[in-house]
């Protein structure tokens, strides 16, 4: 068994769009529309996120507060951190270091307010 992908409700799809693909360098693996919801999967070899969004109505928050983060690995998080600051985005827990795990993890606000994690792996 393995990850397929986390879906998650955003308010502005391609804002959020822009943010995993553009800002993070995800690959956008495809886009549909599906019983009224319009849907961007993003993500890399092993794992997705699928974004979506339901146009025409909004989405209440308690479905969104049901996720607490999202984690990405990583190759460098301090790199990936500054050049997310220097864009503006909100790296509220800066990187540490956490020993005992082996890794090297930092968070930043997403569009819709909710955390990413971003995990390197220390070898």
């Amino acid at each position: 068994m393995d990850v397929a992908h986390t879906a998650v409700w955003v308010s502005d799809l391609e804002a959020s769009r822009e943010f995993f693909v553009d800002t993070l360098g995800l690959d956008e693996h495809r886009s549909y529309t599906r019983n009224g919801i319009d849907n961007v999967v993003v993500g890399g070899e092993r794992a997705a996120i699928q974004l979506r969004t339901e146009p025409d109505r909004e989405v209440p928050p308690e479905r969104r507060e049901r996720m607490d983060h999202l984690a990405l690995s990583v190759a460098d998080v301090d790199g990936l951190c500054e050049r997310l600051d220097a864009a503006g985005h909100d790296v509220f827990r800066p990187p540490e270091t956490i020993e005992d795990l082996g890794v090297r993890i930092a968070f930043v606000r997403a569009p819709d307010d909710y955390a990413v994690e971003f995990v390197e792996r220390l070898e």
